[in-house]
């Protein structure tokens, strides 16, 4: 690689960091994500989307307005063929405190989910209650999962299109007995500079084993959905997450979310002008006895 490419590389490298820098800062900053005194627990599976949160977290606290102590949490979850070091040799190259927690989920998933089925959500549901208790454990007030605006997306498809209801994975979230706050730094960044900016920093990737490898998954299906909308309109994965933040209940559906029921007239005091209000009746057929308004103009 020649100089000019090798600077020209570097560049590209720096604007990509300082834009996910800039992305996370925002998404932190908007929901309240992280305050004065937390402890957070960063939630590291081995693959890029974690390393990057860890990474980008460690970075930002070094400059932020605020003090907060960064706790790095990985679950082993004793899959076969789990590399168990690459974690531990990664975290020891950094100053951060971490803990391997060790919890054989994997025969729990394998035994109750039929061969061939989608793993993902008992998989998730599994680590969900372990991470919570251990967050407890070490007195950590936030805990950090490393999904990004994709991932948040595809939920959302995910969810209408499999499960009829309109939600996705909200940046921050109370667990439902109010014990824990999940909170997703990463919400306002693409995969595609996830994975740009995991080959850059040559994170050590551990992959999935467990469901990676099991095809025609719902999810798949949806991001290559989302993908080839993306290729047709660029913007639009960018678009649909906007709507996210755009929400209009009266403008749906749910019963339980807008009073459809007590929608009162209220025609006292003067009406402010329609656009292209006036209009002529060119026809009309009024029944005997029907009184109406001398507002109307009858042609």
């Amino acid at each position: 690689m020649s100089d000019l490419d090798t600077r020209k590389s570097k560049l590209e490298s720096n604007k990509l960091q300082k834009r996910l820098r800039r992305y996370v800062g925002r998404a932190i900053e908007d929901y309240t994500m992280i305050e004065e005194g937390d402890r957070v627990m960063v939630c590291l599976s081995g693959g890029k989307d974690s390393y990057a949160m860890l990474d980008i977290l460690m970075n930002l606290q070094k400059s932020a307005p605020v003090n907060f102590e960064l706790v790095a949490v990985n679950m082993d979850q004793k899959q076969p063929g789990f590399p168990e070091q690459v974690l531990p040799n990664y975290l020891d190259t950094l100053d951060i405190e971490y803990y391997i927690v060790d919890k054989d989920t994997y025969s729990v998933v394998k035994q109750k989910v039929p061969e061939g089925k989608t793993t993902c959500a008992l998989c998730s549901r599994l680590r969900r209650g372990t991470l919570y208790a251990f967050a407890e454990t070490i007195h950590c007030t936030k805990i950090a999962l490393g999904h990004h605006r994709d991932d948040i997306v595809e939920t959302m498809f995910l969810n209408m299109f499999y499960g009829a209801k309109l939600s996705a994975m909200p940046p921050k979230l109370l667990s439902d007995d109010k014990r824990n706050v999940v909170i997703r730094p990463m919400a306002y960044c693409k995969e595609a500079d996830l994975e740009r900016y995991a080959s850059i920093k040559q994170f050590p990737i551990i992959p999935c084993n467990l469901c990676g490898s099991q095809e025609n998954l719902q999810r798949q299906n949806i991001k290559a959905m989302l993908q080839q909308w993306e290729k047709e309109n660029p913007g639009r994965v960018q678009s649909i997450f906007g709507a996210l933040q755009n929400v209009k209940p009266s403008q749906l559906a749910d019963t339980a979310l807008f009073n459809f029921t007590d929608l009162p007239l209220d025609r006292e005091g003067e009406r402010s002008d329609y656009e292209y209000q006036e209009a002529e009746v060119s026809s009309s057929n009024i029944p005997t006895g029907v009184q109406i308004i001398d507002a109307i103009s009858l042609g």
